[in-house]
């Protein structure tokens, strides 16, 4: 994956239960997955004795960073990334426009 995905990109899904979904990544994980705001959401049973927050709650699950696509800053429409240069800098570049991420 390198450094195609970082916490607070907005991403799309584009395959699984919540395809077509938009949200920013709220932290990469290093088996290649992803936690997406408001994607792959579950509910967890939690008792009061063990967790302050108790009762059922919502949270986002690790969802597989194949299945998320950047979103082109322009187009407002999922993109591939590619390696560009800037200034004598890596940094990465949206393939539909050609727009710099970082």
């Amino acid at each position: 994956m390198g450094n195609r995905l970082k916490k607070d990109d907005l991403v799309q899904v584009v395959a699984g239960r919540d395809k077509g979904k938009q949200g920013r990544i709220l932290k990469v994980l290093e088996e290649g997955r992803v936690l997406v705001e408001g994607v792959n959401v579950m509910k967890r049973h939690q008792s009061p004795k063990k967790f302050k927050e108790a009762g059922i709650i919502e949270k986002e699950a690790p969802i597989d960073a194949s299945n998320v696509m950047i979103v082109d800053p322009q187009s407002n429409t999922p993109t591939r990334v590619r390696a560009g240069e800037k200034d004598g800098k890596k940094v990465r570049v949206a393939v539909k426009s050609g727009a710099v991420l970082d």
